[in-house]
């Protein structure tokens, strides 16, 4: 029986949150080759007994202090290209996106020199390590077509929020402005995605807005759709 080349697994997560009202992703300034100063998404190598979605989360937990009721966690894609890590043993990599409101400032983890939130357009730019440049294009993209048919905007808002808190979160991650009336009317009439919750904003000026909660799951699927353009 042929044998059959031995690799490892590790995890990547493109982690996002809005900042200053900027769709902004965490990032690490590597500390050891390969890549020794170059900026990259959080991630490490899977342990023999650990299962790939709690490998994401520990890596999470190293760099940002999160837990798994501060985001929301799925996976992304699988990259496997040759030669996408330059270390001799051929390095095949889950990746995630995670999805939080107002994540904490991160802190270095043991095998990297620096951490920090960056805007997503500028991180973008950036000559990222490995294939992290795509895995990142490719996260903010899926982050971005789930806004339309599911209810993931929550997932950038606090527990409980205004109309305007809700949509000044799909005008961030789209980058572009819509319709206050339309959103309004399309969000409210869409059934299983917000829940009044009877009590209003307080400490703002002009007529106090209502509070709203996510309805359900988060994530789950709207019809009909909210889309872009």
């Amino acid at each position: 029986m042929a044998a059959f080349p031995v690799f490892a697994v590790t995890v990547d997560v493109v982690a996002l949150t809005i900042r200053d009202e900027v769709l902004s992703v965490l990032l690490v300034r590597r500390g050891e080759e390969p890549f020794a100063g170059r900026w990259a998404l959080p991630g490490g190598f899977t342990r023999a007994d650990e299962d790939l979605e709690h490998a994401a989360y520990r890596e999470l937990a190293e760099e940002c202090h999160v837990t798994r009721d501060d985001l929301l966690l799925e996976q992304l894609r699988t990259y496997g290209a040759p030669g996408r890590d330059p270390r001799p043993e051929r390095v095949v990599t889950v990746a995630w996106i995670a999805l939080g409101a107002h994540l904490p400032e991160p802190t270095a983890g043991t095998d990297a020199a620096e951490a920090r939130w960056w805007p997503v357009e500028e991180a973008l730019s950036m000559p990222l390590a490995f294939d992290h440049a795509q895995i990142l294009a490719d996260g903010v993209e899926r982050a971005r077509a789930k806004l339309e048919y599911s209810t993931l905007a929550t997932s950038f808002c606090p527990r409980e929020f205004t109309l305007r808190d809700l949509r000044r979160v799909y005008e961030t991650v789209w980058g572009s402005e819509l319709d206050r009336s339309n959103f309004q009317r399309k969000v409210l009439g869409t059934e299983g995605f917000l829940t009044d919750t009877g009590r209003y904003a307080e400490g703002r000026r002009g007529r106090p807005a209502r509070l709203y909660r996510a309805a359900g799951i988060q994530g789950a699927v709207l019809h009909p759709p909210l889309l872009r353009g």
